[in-house]
């Protein structure tokens, strides 16, 4: 009895040493999280912010310093090309067109007169000629000062709506205020501002997806239109026109945050964005960190696309720790 109490103790203090041995090779190594490669959709885009404006549109401002004298179309009223939006104060000039139109007038009748007495030998050609010459100048001196009498009437460059407009009554307005917008209110699009080191990577007819703070959590899609040729050397960008439907609920004047696709992937291989570092990946392998150079495509927040370098059936470390080195032995917390 008393040898087999002996042995039991014997065994119990191995046991022990084992359990204490794997609890210590358990402690060398690092817990980490290991998941699979899976497939999915890889989206490549080029980031732009943009403002809503119509297709068809103009600005209406005054091209001189004056009064309001009438506000003739306000928000929303429909007009037509040509339309008397607004009026300025213009006694001055419509006086001065009055006085030079009498004139005109005067002297056309005299013209008239010196053409009969010509006729009759009363006068010379010079004379008729002299008559003539005079009426053309008064006629000349009509016309420029029709131009800003005419100036004072602010009209509709286009058909269209009034989208906006500003001003009131016996305010004074400053020349190139503008005062009414005019347009129509479809179809409408965005004019984006694309970073010039994106530029060349954008085309016409790519898918556009869109968002505005007027629309949380709502994805909309639009088109690129076109582009301008030339760019802006101070910002640094190139404007892109993208063309949105019919039934958009966007609104002239918001502003959006576009995403411009430039490659679609639909069955790309995907892997944790955070186990890609400096073009290689951590993966698990035997036990142990390994670090395997791969191609990269579309990196976001949460996921990369790996082009090559992977076959699919990787333990992929999710998140390596930082001081993680080659060889390290690993211990994984969970798999998918």
């Amino acid at each position: 009895m008393a040898r087999f109490l002996k042995y039991a103790f014997y065994l119990s203090l191995l046991a022990a040493a084992v359990a204490l041995g794997l609890f210590a090779y358990s402690q060398t190594r690092t817990p980490v999280t290991l998941e699979r490669p899976t497939r999915g959709p890889a989206v490549e885009a080029v980031y732009a912010t943009g403002t809503v404006e119509p297709v068809y549109w103009s600005k209406v401002a005054p091209v001189g310093t004056g009064r309001i004298a009438a506000i003739l179309a306000r928000d929303g009223d429909p007009v037509k090309k040509g339309t008397v939006l607004a009026r300025l104060e213009d006694q001055d000039k419509s006086a001065n067109v009055m006085q030079l139109a009498a004139r005109r007038d005067f002297l056309r009748d005299e013209l008239v007169r010196a053409q009969n007495l010509q006729h009759k030998g009363f006068i010379s050609k010079q004379g008729l000629d002299r008559a003539a010459s005079e009426l053309k100048q008064a006629e000349a001196a009509l016309a420029a000062a029709s131009k800003p009498l005419a100036d004072t009437r602010l009209t509709a460059p286009i058909d269209g709506v009034v989208l906006r407009q500003d001003g009131e009554t016996g305010e004074t307005v400053l020349a190139n205020q503008t005062l009414f917008w005019v347009g129509q209110p479809k179809p409408l699009r965005i004019m984006a501002e694309v970073d010039e080191e994106d530029i060349a990577r954008v085309h016409p007819g790519q898918r556009v997806l869109i968002k505005a703070d007027a629309f949380s959590g709502v994805v909309l899609e639009g088109r690129v239109a076109e582009i301008t040729p030339k760019g802006d050397p101070i910002n640094k960008s190139y404007r892109a026109r993208i063309s949105l439907p019919d039934d958009t609920p966007l609104k002239v004047g918001m502003t959006t945050e576009t995403n411009i696709i430039v490659r679609e992937e639909a069955n790309a291989l995907l892997v944790p964005a955070a186990a890609v570092t400096g073009g290689k990946l951590w993966v698990a392998e035997n036990g142990h960190a390994k670090r395997l150079p791969v191609k990269t495509g579309t990196i976001g927040e949460k996921k990369a696309e790996i082009l090559s370098g992977l076959k699919g059936d990787e333990a992929v470390i999710a998140n390596p720790p930082p001081d993680l080195k080659e060889g390290d032995a690993v211990n994984h917390k969970s798999e998918r």
